[in-house]
């Protein structure tokens, strides 16, 4: 009988940074398991740890010790062109400023990682095409990001990460960079990907946008200190109050 593979497994991950008057011990022994299809919000104050734990499972860092597997393979001990094929392979990256490329067109910025990942540009634009339109920002394929609103801006750089359908949608505070409509919008498109089956782990301080999630892991001093089903779980009971 198989077993269903973990779309992350984090086992006992460390990592310490060097600071000018004393280590900062980031994460401090951190285990964490996120089934496929999952929508996993992190929180807790700001330097508990939450947004080195999703550079660790992008590859982005290395940990001190323990082991990140995604989709059944190992992140951890692989070289950096391994980890950038892993990574166009299984990960789809959000980040809170975007980091668009503005010296090309919104089409452009999403047919550019499937053309890295080898697949024929015909078929690139295609899959720009529906993923822009599926956004609501299909009749923004000509223009510049820099012309886009900041909603507008967030839903490009979904799409970018969701051009190689990647196991993973990590999102570091994808609201925090937009106002109260945009970041609303941006939660309702979470919602609709996670129903779609993506599996989605998202970094925030902010409770409104945790509720979004199936389930809410709490993080304090470098440890996960709690796991409860979100508002959008089965019996959720929302996010923890001592989350922020």
């Amino acid at each position: 009988m198989n077993e269903t593979v973990s779309a992350l497994t984090v086992t006992g991950v460390r990592k310490t940074f060097e600071a000018e008057n004393a280590p900062v011990r980031a994460l401090r022994g951190v285990d964490l398991t996120v089934a496929a299809g999952e929508f996993v919000a992190v929180m807790g104050p700001s330097g508990c740890g939450k947004s080195t734990l999703l550079n660790l499972v992008a590859g982005l860092d290395v940990p001190d010790e323990g082991t990140i597997t995604v989709a059944g393979e190992q992140v951890t001990g692989r070289t950096e062109d391994e980890l950038a094929r892993m990574r166009r392979k299984h990960m789809g990256i959000v980040f809170q400023f975007f980091n668009l490329l503005e010296g090309m067109t919104v089409l452009e910025n999403v047919v550019l990682p499937t053309v890295i990942a080898g697949r024929k540009r015909k078929m690139a634009e295609t899959r720009a095409r529906d993923l822009l339109d599926l956004l609501g920002i299909g009749d923004k394929a000509s223009a510049v990001p820099g012309v886009l609103s900041g909603g507008q801006r967030q839903r490009l750089a979904i799409a970018r990460a969701l051009a190689n359908e990647p196991t993973l949608l990590l999102a570091d505070e994808p609201t925090g960079a937009l106002d109260s409509d945009g970041g609303a919008e941006i939660i309702e498109l979470l919602r609709r990907l996670h129903a779609g089956g993506q599996t989605i782990i998202l970094v925030t301080h902010d409770p409104a946008v945790a509720e979004a999630a199936g389930r809410v892991v709490l993080m304090r001093d470098g440890r996960i200190v709690e796991s409860v089903p979100g508002t959008a779980g089965a019996g959720g009971r929302g996010v923890p109050a001592d989350a922020r």
